[in-house]
């Protein structure tokens, strides 16, 4: 008999004041995985995972872990008898603790247990003799590890972190992602990670659920998510993006780039065609190709270089394309710095563009 999900969200929705700002919401974690709330601010993340810990009642819906009832219309369990685990962008240390006290406040047992429990967790986050410092003794990144710590100590079937690593200097913040990741994983703990980061989603996620006005809008592992997105905008959070636009009749849209395909959508609609920069691909002429090129290289378009910047391990460079004046941004790997004004020939990866209808 296969195991009920370690947390399950079904049908959430969450009002206030008469403003629904969750709707609909339904996601399930498996032990051991990690998914990832990712959207802007004021999207429903961080309502979502409050109504998780059972710091919020939902307005609807019910919340279930190992498919045991927390919370419905008729259940709120409090967040204490939850067996959940929270981690914040604050990581709210007692000051006047040491670390370990800080890792062992709220554990029950004796104290030979609880004293095993934190030398424990204090190897594996890498604190080994740090037990007696105050928290104002350590780093962003050590004081990070012991609210994880402290947070895994008393083994939490779910832990929820709400933008847990967005105080740390960026040259830490991936060391102590990956951290967190591998003592997460072998703890066999379901998370639940709220950011507004594509990035660090990516980075961490086994599932990413996209956000946008209080719903899930799209939800998949990091590859599909990113590879397939369901519109614009969806494709626009995780990267920079081009748009053409055009007009459907027999299945195909015209554009100075050659054609695309847009089954399914009616002749006679308005279409924005959705492109990443690093599929376009810049030569110095026209490149030989004659009137029916391949379908993957597309036709040739010219551009006008208006500016060119190294970015570090690639060069974004931006064009004013002569089919209609509008910029178009290309990246190049390593170093490719044109100067302003001078033309070139652009082509797009027809197999890696985007049709969604225009919005308008």
């Amino acid at each position: 008999m296969t195991a009920p999900p370690r947390l399950e969200l079904d049908q959430i929705s969450c009002r206030f004041d008469g403003r629904t700002v969750v709707r609909d919401v339904s996601l399930s974690v498996q032990a051991g995985d990690v998914l990832c709330l990712l959207g802007p601010s004021g999207c429903g993340k961080s309502t979502t995972l409050r109504v998780v810990a059972g710091i919020e009642r939902q307005s609807a819906g019910t919340v279930r872990a190992d498919g045991e009832v927390l919370s419905d219309s008729d259940l709120h369990t409090p967040p204490e008898a939850r067996g959940v685990g929270l981690i914040f962008q604050d990581f709210a240390l007692f000051p006047h603790l040491s670390v370990a006290q800080n890792i062992a406040f709220g554990l029950r047992g004796s104290g030979v247990d609880i004293n095993a429990r934190v030398a424990e967790l204090l190897k594996r986050v890498d604190l080994d003799g740090y037990g007696d410092t105050p928290p104002h003794m350590l780093s962003g990144g050590e004081q990070q590890r012991v609210a994880l710590a402290r947070a895994l100590a008393p083994r939490p079937r779910i832990m929820l972190m709400d933008e847990p690593f967005s105080g740390l200097d960026n040259r830490l913040r991936d060391g102590i992602r990956d951290e967190t990741l591998h003592l997460l994983k072998e703890e066999g703990t379901a998370v639940v990670l709220v950011t507004h980061e594509p990035e660090e989603a990516m980075r961490m996620a086994d599932q990413i659920a996209l956000m946008r006005d209080g719903q899930v809008v799209q939800i998949g592992a990091p590859y599909n998510i990113y590879s397939s997105p369901c519109d614009r905008d969806a494709a626009a959070f995780f990267s920079d993006v081009n748009v053409l636009r055009g007009r459907v009749e027999g299945a195909l849209t015209d554009t100075a780039f050659g054609q695309f395909l847009a089954p399914g959508v009616p002749d006679g609609t308005d279409v924005e065609i959705v492109f990443r920069p690093q599929h376009v691909k810049i030569d110095f002429d026209r490149g030989g190709r004659g009137p029916n090129p391949t379908p993957s290289e597309g036709v040739p378009a010219r551009g006008i270089v208006e500016r060119a910047r190294f970015m570090g391990h690639e060069s974004l460079v931006e064009f004013r394309m002569d089919f209609d004046a509008r910029i178009l941004k290309a990246t190049v790997p390593g170093v490719f710095l044109p100067k302003p004004g001078v033309a070139l020939w652009l082509t797009i990866r027809r197999d890696r563009c985007f049709v969604f209808p225009n919005r308008g």
